[in-house]
């Protein structure tokens, strides 16, 4: 029986992580231009968010609605986190117009921790992502029946679905990345942050209308 919602919380979290969204270009993005541990980290960030989210519904901390009532300033500070990332991506496409820039290697404990520390705020910042969660521990039915650690089995498949997508999702990234040139790389760096910064704001200005 817990056995069944653990494939069912893997294949949820799978589903829920794969549609690309910031997260997913930052991953990419992360990936192409310093190496597959800062790749790793931001798919990490957002899957350790998604297990707290979700562990937040396990324990019954979500039926206060106090998360949902923080919801404005939250999306606030995610869109400008995200607003913020996007133009560090376009400074480093300005910084380096000047010629091709090869991708740097992963720079180490700063970078996968920077990278870690940003996407789970980012995921965090969404309090509506405890909504969907709220939604499937519902959903269970007849397989939680009899079972406590029904939500709690989930929360680790949703948690290992989640990290499965972005291990997919960084190596495909470096098999790209050994097809491109340090120029296609960069102007990468160039539409990302563009599209980061375009989506942060809409954000911002979506949570205070």
């Amino acid at each position: 029986m817990d056995m069944d919602v653990l494939l069912r919380g893997i294949v949820m979290g799978f589903a829920i992580a794969a549609p690309v969204g910031p997260i997913g270009l930052l991953c990419i993005r992360r990936t192409l231009a310093d190496g597959r541990a800062a790749g790793l980290a931001t798919g990490m960030g957002a899957a350790t968010a998604d297990a707290v989210y979700g562990m937040m519904v396990a324990v019954g901390f979500a039926a206060t609605g106090l998360l949902v009532s923080y919801a404005t300033p939250m999306a606030i500070g995610g869109g400008a986190l995200i607003v913020w990332l996007g133009a560090m991506s376009l400074r480093g496409f300005w910084n380096s117009r000047g010629g091709d820039v090869a991708p740097a290697p992963a720079r180490a404990h700063k970078t996968v921790l920077t990278s870690w520390a940003t996407t789970f705020l980012l995921t965090m910042s969404n309090p509506m992502t405890i909504l969907a969660f709220v939604g499937m521990v519902a959903g269970l039915g007849a397989a939680a029946e009899g079972s406590v650690w029904a939500p709690y089995w989930l929360v680790a498949g949703v948690f290992t679905g989640s990290a499965l997508w972005w291990l997919f999702l960084v190596h495909l990234a470096l098999f790209a990345r050994t097809r491109i040139t340090p120029g296609v790389t960069r102007w990468f760096d160039a539409v990302s942050g563009a599209v980061l910064v375009i989506w942060g704001a809409k954000i911002v200005f979506g949570a205070v209308a």
